[in-house]
């Protein structure tokens, strides 16, 4: 293993089949190397190997991203989008770590009070039954209103999750900006609109007496009076990407939303 990972986490979710025992397979086969549960995290280490689906890798993303520890992800969940490679990789994981035949990329977080993202802030009225009343302000500025049942703050990274299904771009995660797209809004001329990291992003009601539920990466709830204002995070994750054939992002990006071109005849 690389020298400069001199303690490496092996990180599991006990909420998912074959986690542990993945993670007990990785540790048999690196020295200086201790088993956590995603929930129990230690900051004290060089590297963190997460096993589990993208729910286990965010959560780890928001943890390490404030001690700059690379994480790099085994998917035993689902899609597994964030995660680098499959359970039968394991060696060839690990001999790419021993030669060091991978980069590290920064990937930008977003953050309102002491609360971060690394895929996206939601933001909807406290009552889900119906659509609210929202005002976006960028730099303090009124921009527009929308009647919708919420907005989404993404990241480049989160551009593949929800706001993905809510009609949102896609945007390579090396792309320095936000997106904000409105879920379900009740009029056709609304559209995402991309904006850069520098701008200070606030969302009002407009409602009397409504409150907004703020949710972070969809793991982190929490209650605002009537108003959020969003930001560009201090601290970026470190996602560390072998160097293989499928690395680029366009190619993750055919294979885990199972694009593919029609058959053609020569």
């Amino acid at each position: 293993m690389h020298k400069s990972f001199k303690k490496i986490a092996i990180i599991y979710n006990s909420q998912i089949d074959s986690s542990k025992d993945v993670a007990l397979c990785l540790n048999s086969k690196i020295i200086n190397s201790q088993i956590f549960s995603i929930d129990n995290l230690k900051e004290n280490v060089d590297l963190a190997i997460i096993v589990g689906g993208d729910g286990t890798f965010l959560k780890a993303g928001r943890f390490y991203s404030k001690y700059q520890v690379p994480i790099l992800g085994f998917n035993v969940g689902h899609l597994g989008y964030l995660t680098q490679a499959r359970i039968e990789e394991i060696d060839f994981v690990l001999d790419k770590l021993t030669k060091q035949d991978y980069k590290i990329e920064n990937r930008l977080m977003l953050k309102h009070n002491n609360y971060t993202a690394l895929n996206d802030i939601v933001i909807k009225g406290d009552n889900y039954a119906r659509s609210s009343d929202f005002v976006l302000y960028i730099n303090n500025k009124e921009v527009c209103s929308y009647i919708a049942d919420g907005l989404i703050v993404s990241t480049p990274t989160g551009s593949t999750a929800y706001s993905l299904s809510a009609g949102g771009p896609i945007i390579n995660p090396l792309v320095d900006c936000f997106l904000i797209i409105p879920i379900c809004p009740h009029t056709l001329n609304t559209r995402p609109l991309i904006v850069p990291v520098k701008e200070k992003i606030k969302i009002k009601t407009l409602e009397k007496n409504q409150k907004l539920n703020v949710s972070f990466d969809g793991q982190v709830d929490i209650e605002e009076n009537n108003e959020i204002e969003i930001e560009r995070g201090e601290n970026c994750a470190k996602l560390l990407i072998l160097n293989k054939q499928k690395d680029k992002f366009y190619d993750i990006l055919k294979e885990k939303l199972n694009w593919s071109l029609p058959n053609r005849k020569k």
